[in-house]
């Protein structure tokens, strides 16, 4: 049965990715970073990545994308899309190496968390954001303490369902069945989940940017009434603005606050651990 299941889960996959790529070509308005992220999470969430790309990212009609995409909740899930797409890849990368490392469960994860950070702040966030910022190592400084405590709470769900799983399911650390691969997938679906609420109070006080039409690429659609805000915000502002510019104007905690929060996220990715310790145990 499991196996049945796992047949489908891989086939809709195929099937969303497939179709997020093809949308992103033919219909995409964000930027190639956006639609990357939201390429790679579906590949490692199927359906589901689908689901919420649906409904959260793809544009609706011509016209109707900013729109579309402003309410809070689904800046928030755009703006996590970043941190899943580079912590989850980082996180898969590792978790084929420490296989064939044949480290402890407990190596595994200081070595997972280690490539999930890296991957997530100095690719997807510093590297692919460096236009916004002027230089890499501006973008590294304005991404570090949003990739932080994201990639915490990514890390909260997506450990302990590893770990759990892999003791669970023999045979679902090695990288060469699809039973790895499944793991992976519902360990990144949690992740997901549990880093939800953070990124979107992140968005909400303007500390981390959501997703943003490109300018110029979402035109009118006049046979339906509407005409895209990018559009008239450009035109009102000599074509410099873009649709949700104000989200560009990111602020700033100071250093002490910012020092709390990422404390504060780190005792939760401890307690989460320790938590899981108590189910299966973790050794160096």
């Amino acid at each position: 049965m499991l196996n049945g299941a796992m047949l489908v889960w891989f086939l809709l996959t195929g099937a969303s990715v497939g179709f997020v790529i093809w949308d992103s070509i033919s219909n995409g308005v964000t930027s190639w970073v956006q639609r990357t992220a939201w390429i790679l999470v579906t590949l490692y969430t199927g359906p589901i990545g689908l689901f919420f790309y649906l409904l959260a990212c793809r544009r609706p009609f011509p016209g109707g994308h900013d729109q579309y995409t402003r309410a809070t909740w689904k800046q928030g899930i755009n703006s996590e899309m970043h941190c899943v797409a580079g912590d989850a890849t980082g996180i898969i990368i590792a978790a084929i190496l420490v296989h064939f490392l044949a480290l402890s469960n407990g190596w595994d994860v200081v070595v997972e968390y280690s490539f999930g950070f890296v991957s997530g702040l100095f690719i997807f966030q510093a590297l692919m954001m460096r236009p916004m910022f002027g230089s890499y190592g501006q973008a590294v400084r304005k991404t570090l303490f949003a990739e932080t405590v994201s990639m915490n709470m990514v890390m909260t769900g997506m450990i302990p369902t590893m770990v759990l799983l892999a003791a669970a399911w023999p045979g679902s650390e090695d990288p060469l069945t699809l039973q790895f691969w499944f793991r992976m997938s519902l360990a990144t679906v949690v992740g997901a989940v549990i880093a939800f609420p953070i990124n979107r109070w992140l968005v909400a006080g303007h500390l981390k940017h959501g997703c943003m039409t490109l300018p110029g690429a979402d035109g009118p659609a006049p046979a339906l009434g509407h005409v895209s805000p990018e559009r008239n915000e450009a035109a009102d502002q000599g074509g410099h603005q873009m649709a949700g510019h104000h989200h560009m104007d990111m602020k700033s905690l100071p250093a002490g606050i910012a020092a709390v929060w990422i404390f504060l996220t780190y005792i939760i990715l401890m307690v989460a651990l320790w938590l899981t310790s108590k189910l299966v145990q973790i050794t160096f």
